[in-house]
């Protein structure tokens, strides 16, 4: 799908350019010391592009000081300003780095109100040649919109083109969309409505994908490949970010892959497929390099063809090397087993375990995010079906947590909100109890 070309610092998104990759800071904007280093990393791991939170006026001046410290360094890749709620931060930031994202619905609950502030930030945003990504979340639409469409993709569509439409009314083009779910049916066919519609209107503004709240390990990682690339082989997307709930630069190459395979510049290491049964099943044999790449290939080979119902399922065969280059086989074992269950899981096809929902992290964050994530799998992994997130803070988590049965969510000052699906439950609970107040709440229901 072409697209228009967006320029944002160094960087020119969409228009036939190649995908780029990004990730998002997990420190907080205020420790310019740690921001600079942890942004130095990813450059060097091959970021692209590099978000930052922005939740107050004084990170908006951490942030002008982070970009001029890489910038002495001869670093120029772009810096992206993740800004909610206030308007007028995302004006000020958009005086000091290349690109601003923010979701213009939390602007005011006036719509009215959210669509001028929205006009005062394109003005000083074509005076300052940054560009805005209109970022929209599942689950944090805004009560205006799912009054009229309820919760739902095409809602996610139609938010998302009522803000693009007033950008063209301002006459300002330089702008990206996203429509992020953790659900990848939701996050698949959200994008694909926006694409289409933006293809009617006759203005295809390039698309930033990612697959939000995906969790770690190999389960964030297949979640991940299998929205992503189900996207990308159908030629909708520009930019591409991995939100893992793990150290960032750990996104970057699970990104790249997706560039580099979708970009022509790699190919999958499956060497024969069959489709077999009355239920179709893909039997698949791979001689895969390393495990990730398995796990990579095999989601995007098949994510599509499970999310689209085209297959019921998928079996493993071959082998991959370890990372000590010794060959191990798939063929009957319950590692392929278990690949191919997280891959059903993925796609939304049949649950063999809890559902997790699990921000990356960011400079909002005030707790351990990632220990604590574990430590919750690991307790609660006998829940089988059941939806449980670990959200960084206040500002996304109830909303963007919007399928979850519970939700354990940080209020900063070690303190932590326990929801039941979106009604708070528990609050102000310390960060040392949460975990067993959340098991006996749970355990309490069933």
């Amino acid at each position: 799908m072409q697209t228009r070309e967006v320029r944002i610092g160094n960087t020119v998104m969409g228009g036939g350019h190649p995908i780029v990759v990004q990730t998002m800071c997990n420190t907080h904007t205020s420790d310019i010391e740690a921001s600079v280093a942890q942004c130095r990393r990813m450059v060097q791991a091959g970021a692209q592009m590099i978000r930052l939170t922005v939740p107050t006026p004084a990170d908006v001046e951490a942030l002008a000081e982070i970009r001029k410290r890489l910038r002495s360094e001869g670093i120029g890749t772009p810096l992206v300003a993740d800004v909610h709620f206030s308007s007028e931060i995302a004006i000020a930031a958009a005086r000091v780095v290349e690109k601003v994202r923010i979701n213009p619905g939390n602007f005011h609950r006036n719509h009215e109100e959210a669509c001028a502030q929205l006009s005062r930030l394109i003005r000083v945003s074509k005076e300052c040649g940054t560009a805005v990504r209109i970022g929209l979340n599942h689950g944090s639409l805004g009560e205006r919109i799912t009054s009229l469409y309820g919760n739902t993709p095409a809602a996610m569509k139609e938010a998302a083109m009522e803000w693009i439409n007033l950008c063209v009314e301002n006459d300002f083009y330089d702008i990206v969309v996203s429509l992020k779910a953790s659900n990848t049916i939701v996050m698949v066919e959200a994008y694909r409505l926006l694409a289409q519609a933006m293809q009617e209107k006759g203005l295809v503004f390039p698309l930033h994908l990612g697959v939000t709240e995906a969790g770690n390990g190999d389960s964030g990682r297949i979640k991940s490949a299998v929205g992503i690339s189900t996207l990308l082989s159908e030629g909708i997307g520009d930019t591409v970010r991995v939100s893992l709930t793990e150290d960032p630069v750990n996104e970057i190459p699970v990104a790249q892959y997706l560039a580099d395979r979708y970009g022509g510049k790699l190919h999958s290491s499956l060497c024969k497929v069959s489709i077999e049964g009355t239920s179709p099943k893909a039997v698949a044999t791979y001689a895969a390099p390393s495990r990730e790449r398995l796990m990579l290939d095999m989601a995007c080979d098949f994510g599509k063809m499970l999310l689209d119902r085209k297959i019921d399922g998928v079996e493993l065969r071959g082998s991959y090397k370890d990372e000590n280059g010794r060959e191990k086989i798939l063929d009957g074992t319950d590692e392929a087993l278990y690949f191919a269950d997280e891959l059903l899981q993925a796609a939304r096809r049949r649950f063999y375990k809890p559902e997790y929902v699990a921000c990356p992290g960011c400079g909002r964050t005030m707790y351990d995010l990632e220990s604590t994530f574990n430590e919750v799998k690991r307790r609660t992994a006998h829940l089988k079906g059941m939806v449980i997130a670990v959200m960084g803070c206040i500002v996304n988590g109830p909303g963007e947590m919007a399928d979850a049965d519970w939700g354990y969510v940080g209020e900063g000052g070690h303190k932590v909100t326990i929801y039941r699906k979106k009604t708070p439950v528990l609050r102000h609970v310390p960060d040392t109890e949460a975990i067993d107040r959340l098991l006996e709440l749970i355990e309490n229901q069933s």
